[in-house]
Order: structure tokens, then C-alpha cells, then sequence
């Protein structure tokens, strides 16, 4: 007796509800992907072996573009509306607190602050910024940053202290943000660089991984 043949079915699946959730997917990640805007500064940091992430919270940022001028980068808005309010009430330079608080970076001489944190953050970028005056030893205005930044932080952690240089930076404006320091006993510090062999394992490495570009 011969063996009952079986009706064959197709196999075919509607991928169609697959394909609707996979674009309503990549339609959510493109739409809330926030891209990394391009940097006020232009630095070209110098490379080294790194191990280490620099760290993105409770920061103070010294940088030093390719023509020596320095310009100071913090995140603790807190310490900005501190250091603001410090600077009304012992120099009188009628600053608009709250456009401090949202600045990224300060780069102009004190006496001229207010009008710079009031510029538009599209204005506040490029090599024609005047930076922060410390050519002139009797004038090292980060010193007075820095004393600042010192008092804001006082009784709480002290801050990720951060250098950035550009590779064409110069040696005077080294030594002037290197004397800013002493002068507030600011005496350890890390260097942001370019990291390049990277040990596989460290922080670093697994951030590169993750797609972070930041290194110390």
C-alpha cells in the first residue's frame, strides 16, 4: 500500500509588519540622534599612548589654541552662577548671570566678559576670539579664574582639572596657565591628548569601542 502524500503548504512568512517596525525603528534613532556640534576652538591635540577617559562631569578645562591664547571651560553651572555673581561684587562688570551660566567657554579679559558671555553662541567661536590675557606676567588674568574657580569649589570635591594644548601652541603660554595653578595650589592636572595605541581592555579602549573620542 502505497504511503499518503501530503499536501505541500507554502513556506512563504509576510514580512511586511517586520519591515514597517525596522523603519519606524531607524525612523526613532535618526530623528533623536544628537550629533556632536563642531568645536568653538579649533585644537589639534598632540597623540600618546592612553589609558584613560577624560572625565565629563565635574570639569574645569584649560585650553590653549595654536596661537597661545587660553580660554576656560567648566560644566558645573552651579559654580558659572558663583563665579558670575563673585565677579559683580568685587569688579562691578554688570554681568548677565544667567548668559554665564549657559556659556561653554570664556575667552575675553575681564573687562570686557559681559559683552562676550552676551554674543550669540555662534559668535563665540573662531581664531578671532581675544582668549584670556596671561602673556603679561603682571597680568595673568587666570590667576584670578582660578582663584575663583578655587573659592566655588570650596568645601566641595575638587574639580577634574584638565589641560587641552594645541600641538603649535608655545612654551610662555604653558608656563603662564602652569603659574595660574600654583599660584591657587592647583597642582595636579591632566593632559587631554590624541590617543593613539590605545591598550586594549583600558577605559579608553572601551570607549573608542563605543564610539567616544575623548581621551587624557
Amino acid at each position: 500500500m502505497g504511503r499518503a502524500k501530503l499536501p505541500r503548504k507554502s513556506t512563504s512568512i509576510d514580512m511586511t509588519a517586520m519591515c514597517d517596525v525596522a523603519f519606524l525603528l531607524l525612523s526613532f534613532f535618526i530623528l533623536t540622534t544628537k550629533f556632536k556640534p563642531a568645536e568653538a576652538i579649533a585644537v589639534t591635540t598632540p597623540n600618546s599612548v592612553a589609558a584613560k577617559v577624560a572625565p565629563d562631569k565635574d570639569f574645569v578645562m584649560i585650553i590653549i589654541d595654536k596661537d597661545g591664547k587660553v580660554f576656560l571651560s567648566m560644566d558645573d553651572e552651579n559654580k558659572k552662577e558663583f563665579i558670575a555673581n563673585a565677579l559683580n561684587n568685587t569688579k562691578n562688570l554688570g554681568i548677565n548671570v544667567q548668559a554665564f551660566k549657559k556659556a561653554n567657554f570664556f575667552g575675553a579679559p575681564l573687562s570686557s566678559i559681559a559683552s562676550f558671555v552676551s554674543l550669540p553662541e555662534d559668535q563665540r567661536k573662531g581664531g578671532n576670539l581675544p582668549g584670556i590675557p596671561v602673556k603679561d606676567t603682571a597680568n595673568n588674568e587666570l590667576m584670578t579664574w582660578m582663584r575663583l574657580v578655587n573659592e566655588a569649589y570650596q568645601g566641595n570635591k575638587a574639580p577634574n582639572l584638565l589641560m587641552k594644548g594645541d600641538n603649535l601652541s608655545k612654551y610662555p603660554s604653558f608656563k603662564a596657565v602652569i603659574d595660574a595653578f600654583k599660584k591657587n595650589d592647583f597642582l595636579k592636572f591632566q593632559m587631554v591628548t590624541n590617543p593613539e595605541a590605545v591598550p586594549v581592555g583600558t577605559d579608553l579602549w572601551k570607549a573608542n569601542q563605543s564610539g567616544e573620542k575623548r581621551a587624557e
